[in-house]
């Protein structure tokens, strides 16, 4: 069963009835002694009948599961980024480690992630910069957080002499 913070469970129609047990149903015994069924609670019968599962909502993706992936990938040369905007049009989040590339060319990093960065926009996804060698790509369904700071409102120290 599936579970999912942000469907609503659905709503039953009629109520369930409890279950009862089968009357032709032989008694057990133990040691010589009759043993009864045990009842259930009523509370417990209740909330068993009204969860239902629910219907997964259909994805505008490639892949058959429609599930969601989170993958680490390095970007080793520039045909690697159409491997990770194949990746992202199935839906699936793409961490993306930029050093391989980075040792051999800064420029072609630059290249790949300004081409992302154009591919997540046109797609209606979002890119984020991780730290100093990674970037996050999130297909439409996802929005990266990004924490807002507030500007300084002091005057900043330069290195500049200030006039007197």
């Amino acid at each position: 069963m599936k579970f999912s913070l942000f469907r609503k469970p659905k709503q039953p129609t009629e109520p369930e009835k409890p279950a009862e047990p089968p009357q032709d149903e032989p008694k057990q015994e133990l040691a010589g002694t009759p043993v009864e069924p045990t009842p259930i609670p009523e509370a417990s019968q209740s909330a068993q009948a009204t969860v239902e599962p629910t219907e997964e909502p259909k994805q505008e993706t490639a892949e058959p599961t429609g599930k969601t992936y989170l993958k680490a990938m390095p970007l080793k040369d520039l045909a690697d980024v159409e491997k990770v905007k194949d990746e992202v049009n199935k839906g699936n989040i793409i961490i993306l480690r930029v050093t391989p590339l980075a040792s051999k060319s800064v420029d072609d990093v630059k290249t790949a992630v300004n081409e992302l960065y154009q591919f997540s926009e046109s797609t209606g996804g979002d890119i984020a910069r991780l730290g100093e060698e990674r970037v996050v790509i999130c297909p439409k369904s996802v929005r990266i957080w990004r924490e807002k700071t507030p500007a300084p409102t002091d005057d900043l120290p330069t290195a500049a002499p200030t006039a007197a």
